[in-house]
């Protein structure tokens, strides 16, 4: 893995920050340093259609739930892993092989709406401040694909310091799924996607459970979290949920190309 610039000015900006409250001018700073190192190490789509529409979907969403004004950004990681994840300052990734699992547009966008909450709580930035001496290159493609099944980058995580995005707590997921549910029915779209997912995900793991090793790694996913999310749901006044849109034309027509594009190489 080639050597970047950048890590070591990423390295002394975290410890000049390290158990500081960052300012939303510094988490930018981490977050676009951290999303430049993404763009380095992994494998991006560039398909205008799928590209296209990520970032409509992403953009609203984080529309009807931001109150800082970040600058939002939403990218696909051309990985059959399935995975998504959220770096500082509005940086969202989801993964080509999560894309697929999901069959209609609400369960996309529970997954986007969530990752939105993962940066607007600010869980992002404190995974980023225990990063201190961390080789962030090396952590974000660990996280965000396979790549280390082998050992060696876990190795090198280990020697440089605390994993960049370790696994989330209980309560951050918790936190990042209530962020996920009023997001979606803010945005006009079908809460049910976000159960519908988790147990579409359930039920990957269990045909293939090294499929996904990366997801689980850092989203802790138990049923607990799938009767939370429901109970949320029913919370709300049926005429509100009523008429909310479950999927799109938009988004078929987007996966169809994605299914038909050449497979990714990890």
């Amino acid at each position: 893995m080639r050597p970047l610039p950048r890590r070591r000015g990423i390295a002394i900006v975290l410890a000049l920050l390290v158990g500081c409250a960052l300012n939303q001018q510094q988490e930018q700073v981490l977050g676009d340093d951290a999303a430049a190192q993404v763009a380095a190490e992994l494998p991006l789509m560039t398909d205008p259609t799928v590209v296209r529409y990520i970032t409509a979907l992403g953009q609203q969403l984080a529309a009807v739930t931001d109150t800082r004004g970040l600058a939002w950004h939403f990218t696909v990681v051309d990985s059959r892993e399935i995975n998504a994840f959220a770096v500082p300052g509005g940086w969202v990734y989801v993964n080509r092989g999560l894309i697929e699992q999901a069959t209609d547009m609400s369960q996309l966008a529970g997954v986007l709406a969530h990752e939105i909450g993962h940066v607007t709580r600010r869980h992002s930035v404190e995974q980023l401040q225990k990063a201190q001496g961390a080789d962030l290159g090396v952590t974000l493609l660990c996280t965000l694909t396979r790549s280390c099944a082998s050992g060696t980058g876990q190795a090198a995580i280990a020697v440089g310091g605390t994993a960049l995005f370790a696994r989330f707590s209980r309560n951050d997921e918790r936190e990042a799924d209530v962020e996920a549910v009023q997001t979606v029915v803010k945005a006009g779209i079908a809460p049910s996607g976000i159960p519908a997912m988790f147990r579409l995900l359930l039920s990957a793991r269990q045909r293939n459970p090294n499929a996904l090793d990366a997801f689980f790694a850092t989203h802790p996913l138990e049923e607990e979290r799938i009767r939370d999310t429901e109970s949320l749901i029913t919370a709300y006044p049926a005429a509100q949920l009523r008429g909310l849109t479950r999927d799109a034309p938009a988004f078929q027509t987007m996966r169809r190309r994605l299914l038909a594009l050449p497979p990714p190489k990890k």
